[in-house]
C-alpha cells in the first residue's frame, strides 16, 4: 500500500452520472487487475474506495458513478487539483486460474476494474468474452475502449433499447468459457451463480471504514472462516463464497 498525493489529470462525465477521472501518481504499489484506491475529500471523514479501471507507469484511470455527496463533490473537482490517496489496496483477479477462454461480466458500475483484466488476459495470450450490463442505452460505457483491446463484447439492457434484452445471464447462458470473473451488485452475482457452468472469481462492493483491513468492518463469512474485503478481498473465488 502506498499513500501519497495524485494531480488530477482528468476529470469529465462519460454518462449523465459516470465520471472518469485519472490521477497521476505512484503506481509502482498495483500489482493485480481488480484492486482499488480509497480517496480523501476534504469535508469528509471517511475515504472513498474506487476501483482501478486501468493504470501505466504514471497514471491511474477510475470510473465512479455520483451517488451520494462524496461523489458529487468528486465529480466538480478540476484538473491540477491534488488528492491525498491510499494506492494499490485490496487482493486482485488472479489470471492464472483462467487456461484459455475467459468471460467477463460487468454490471454497472462494476464495469471499470474488467478494462484492466481484459487487457492482461489478451497479453497472456487468452481468449476473452466480454458482457456489459445496464439498464438501458443512456447508461452505457466503455463498450469501443472493450472492443479496441480486442475483445469479443457483448451488451445487455433490462429494457431492450440496446443489444440483448434482459440481463447479463441471458448472454452469459449461450456463451463458451473455462473460467470467469465478474464485478456488479449482488443480485447479478446470485444469478450468475444459479447458471454459471465453470470456476470463477466475484469482486465484491462493500462499505469500508479503513480500506486495509485494520478496522474489520467490511468482514464476510466465507467457507474458510471470515475475510475482509478490503484486504482478503474484494475478490473472492466462487468455492469459498456463501451466498
Amino acid at each position: 500500500m502506498n499513500r501519497g498525493i495524485y494531480e488530477i489529470i482528468e476529470n469529465k462525465p462519460l454518462t449523465k452520472d459516470i465520471f472518469r477521472m485519472i490521477l497521476s501518481g505512484e503506481t509502482s504499489h498495483i500489482t493485480a487487475p481488480g484492486q482499488f484506491i480509497n480517496i480523501q475529500l476534504d469535508g469528509f471523514y471517511l475515504r472513498r474506495p474506487i476501483s482501478i479501471c486501468d493504470y501505466d507507469e504514471k497514471t491511474i484511470t477510475i470510473i465512479y458513478k455520483v451517488v451520494g455527496h462524496g461523489t458529487e463533490a468528486m465529480a466538480k473537482l478540476n484538473a491540477g487539483e491534488r488528492l491525498d490517496v491510499l494506492c494499490g489496496l485490496g487482493n486482485g483477479f488472479d489470471t492464472s486460474k483462467c487456461n484459455g477462454k475467459a468471460v467477463l461480466i460487468g454490471g454497472g458500475v462494476g464495469v471499470p476494474p474488467m478494462y484492466n483484466l481484459c487487457k492482461k488476459l489478451l497479453s497472456e495470450g487468452k481468449e476473452v468474452s466480454v458482457i456489459l450490463g445496464f439498464n438501458t442505452k443512456d447508461e452505457i460505457f466503455y463498450e469501443e475502449e472493450f472492443k479496441s483491446l480486442g475483445a469479443k463484447v457483448y451488451v445487455s439492457t433490462v429494457d431492450g433499447s440496446y443489444g440483448t434484452k434482459g440481463f447479463v445471464t441471458d448472454v452469459l447462458k449461450n456463451l463458451e468459457y473455462d473460467y470467469f470473473y465478474t464485478c456488479g451488485p449482488m443480485p447479478m452475482f446470485k444469478a450468475i451463480e444459479k447458471i454459471a457452468a465453470t470456476s470463477g472469481q466475484y469482486s465484491f462492493e462493500e462499505r469500508m471504514g479503513c480500506g486495509f483491513g485494520a478496522c474489520m468492518g467490511c468482514s464476510c463469512k466465507t467457507k474458510y472462516g471470515y475475510k475482509r474485503i478490503c484486504r482478503d478481498g474484494p475478490v473472492l473465488e466462487r468455492e469459498e463464497i456463501i451466498w
